[in-house]
């Protein structure tokens, strides 16, 4: 399974949402770097206790992971790989805020990590739209794509907020009925980055950002299907400070599938036509696939609508082995004009007691229900 999460935190698998929470609180405060001041090994526990925290933390991912572990989330929307302490006090500013009070250790906004500093922002995310046919989906591979994204201009120059002094926020002094009282809110002058931009080349925004054209490199993993959404991390637009990181690339799919084929959950439906003499004596088909040529034996007569199933040659399930059911739907074509011998042949036919169409016999009731659960 990999990382084990529930072992991360002390907590048994059916622990609640309340134990892991208060699993989490109690790791937190044990290894804060500012109780364990440049100790690497506290640090590391630190971040890989976040890491499971966001996983258990969040229903829905947790649901995932005990379903398949780890390989719930090669594909995008697992947890963070936690590099930067920051990112973990501004990703659960909330559970810091309500162990130390507001403003100590939380949100992003202590370097050292008693100082005060300019919360790290994160520029805007971009999205973009990829094209993806049947072998992406059965196989997964990857594609380059060309991405127009903004950066930070090389020349420019940023200088700390004259307004908020760095904070960003500030903090206005109002008098009540009760006496003074304080208000923060963010800056107006740096947006709530710390920062204004001194200088800014030509053609660059008032940020500094210049646009660019980048390759990107796209993993598809197989069984991504157009409601998957896939992260590309820190390959958006930069952000609009220096000690600001990335945005994402987020890559959404399109499906374009081949008039012959259908998709229905896993299943993979694909119709086979067949002229009226193979329907009629039989024939032998290599039938191309997603998973390759398969060999068909038909033996005649073979009824319209006849149905085949081939086990395990259907879709995947994302970043599972488990592969849906492929079902070959064979079509006969009637010829739209007969030659006048075909004609004396068929009319030799409407007598004879084989080509007559026999009624089916009605089933019963408990044959339809053996049928339905079978």
């Amino acid at each position: 399974m990999g990382k084990d999460y529930y072992a991360i935190l002390g907590v048994p698998r059916n622990a609640t949402q309340e134990e892991i929470k208060r699993a989490y609180r109690k790791l937190a405060i044990k290894y804060h770097p500012d109780r364990n001041p440049g100790d690497k090994e506290a640090e590391e526990k630190f971040k890989e206790a976040a890491e499971a925290y966001e996983v258990l933390g969040d229903p829905e991912k947790r649901a995932r992971y005990d379903r398949l572990g780890d390989a719930a989330f090669t594909g995008g929307g697992g947890p963070h790989h936690y590099e930067d302490i920051q990112d973990i006090f501004r990703h659960f500013g909330d559970i810091f805020n309500d162990i130390f009070g507001e403003g100590f250790g939380g949100f992003g906004s202590w370097s050292g990590y008693g100082t005060r500093r300019a919360p790290r922002v994160k520029g805007t995310d971009l999205r973009v739209k990829l094209k993806i046919g049947l072998d992406d989906i059965v196989h997964g591979g990857q594609r380059k794509i060309k991405v127009k994204r903004k950066v930070r201009a090389p020349e420019t120059v940023y200088q700390t907020c004259p307004k908020c002094h760095g904070s960003g926020k500030v903090t206005r002094v109002t008098h009540t009925i009760f006496g003074p009282a304080e208000m923060r809110s963010t800056c107006n002058m740096c947006g709530g980055t710390g920062y204004v931009t001194a200088y800014a080349p030509p053609g660059a925004d008032e940020n500094g950002l210049i646009w660019t054209e980048e390759i990107v490199t796209v993993k598809i993993p197989k069984g991504v299907r157009e409601d998957v959404q896939l992260k590309v991390a820190q390959k958006g637009h930069d952000a609009p400070s220096p000690n600001g990181k990335p945005g994402d690339l987020l890559v959404t799919f399109e499906e374009h599938i081949p008039p012959d084929y259908a998709i229905d959950g896993l299943d993979l439906h694909k119709q086979l036509d067949l002229s009226l003499p193979e329907a009629v004596l039989g024939t032998s088909k290599l039938v191309e696939t997603p998973h390759g040529k398969i060999k068909l034996n038909l033996e005649g007569p073979v009824e319209p609508g006849k149905i085949l199933r081939i086990r395990g040659k259907g879709i995947p399930e994302l970043n599972t082995e488990r592969y849906g059911d492929l079902f070959i739907h064979v079509n006969v074509h009637m010829p739209k004009k007969l030659s006048e011998e075909d004609i004396r042949y068929f009319r030799s036919k409407l007598e004879d007691k084989n080509f007559q169409p026999k009624k089916a016999k009605q089933k019963t009731f408990f044959q339809k229900i053996h049928d339905l659960f079978s």
